[in-house]
């Protein structure tokens, strides 16, 4: 019980950091921009929530994707989890703080935010996936 608590708090953390440091660094940009879903929010308010989403909805995955034996296929879903997961985030900052206040087409927001996206998702998400294979095989029942 103890070990399932500290394994699934250890992927949380992991995730939730990770998260945070994703959003800063490819959509920091935008910190000083107004929100148009709500002006009263601030960037860090945005970055925060959506890394609290991402840690709930995300750890539970992977606890789940953990009970695969193909090791090739469960690092290909968490990648593929990353990378789509933080992508959103990312689409939805672009739109929120930049493109509803401009003419931008779904196109032109799709292409910026994989601009801006994919240099930080690499280098994030690699790393990320090595660290939660560690942390789950670090508590599995022997």
């Amino acid at each position: 019980m103890i070990k399932q608590l500290k394994k699934s708090l250890s992927i949380g953390l992991l995730i939730f950091f990770t998260t945070i440091l994703e959003i800063y660094w490819s959509v920091g940009n935008f910190s000083d921009r107004m929100s148009s879903g709500n002006p009263d929010a601030s960037f860090f308010d945005d970055a925060y929530l959506m890394s609290l989403f991402t840690t709930v909805f995300l750890t539970f995955l992977f606890l789940l994707v953990s009970l695969l034996k193909n090791k090739s296929l469960k690092i290909t879903i968490e990648l593929i989890l990353f990378i789509s997961v933080w992508f959103f985030w990312n689409y939805t900052v672009f739109v929120d703080r930049e493109s509803s206040w401009s003419t931008y087409t779904f196109k032109e927001e799709l292409l910026y935010t994989f601009s801006v996206s994919a240099l930080p998702i690499l280098v994030l998400s690699i790393p990320t996936v090595f660290g939660l294979n560690y942390i789950l095989k670090n508590y599995e029942p022997k």
